[in-house]
């Protein structure tokens, strides 16, 4: 499998677990001590991290750092929309196709020369 194919799934994955461990507290823990949130979402970043680390390792040996951040970006933001829309019950927003908008520009710079 391709170094950029590796790395784009560790790096979903690992935002899936991220997305979850930032935000799904918010919907699941809001009536327990915030100190509830904190250890559980830091128990989920540790499959974040055991996700992410590899990913950038692997990543790294084929993209240029400032490639390797573009792609976790759009990663980001490719897992939040369905997140923030199906999970989290928040409205569809034409934001999110502006942001998206401005990363595939950003993406466009940063591969352009690759």
């Amino acid at each position: 499998m391709p170094v950029l194919w590796k790395t784009a799934l560790l790096l979903t994955a690992s935002n899936l677990f991220m997305t979850y461990a930032w935000y799904g507290h918010l919907k699941t823990l809001s009536g327990r001590p915030l100190w509830v949130a904190v250890l559980l979402s830091w128990g989920i970043a540790f499959f974040e991290y055991a996700l992410q680390v590899p990913a950038n390792r692997i990543g790294f040996t084929a993209l240029r750092l400032g490639q390797l951040k573009i792609l976790q970006e759009v990663i980001t933001l490719t897992v939040f929309v369905p997140f923030a829309v199906l999970y989290m019950k928040q409205p569809v927003k034409l934001d999110y196709l502006w942001a998206g908008l401005c990363l595939c520009g950003a993406v466009y710079f940063v591969f352009r020369s690759a």
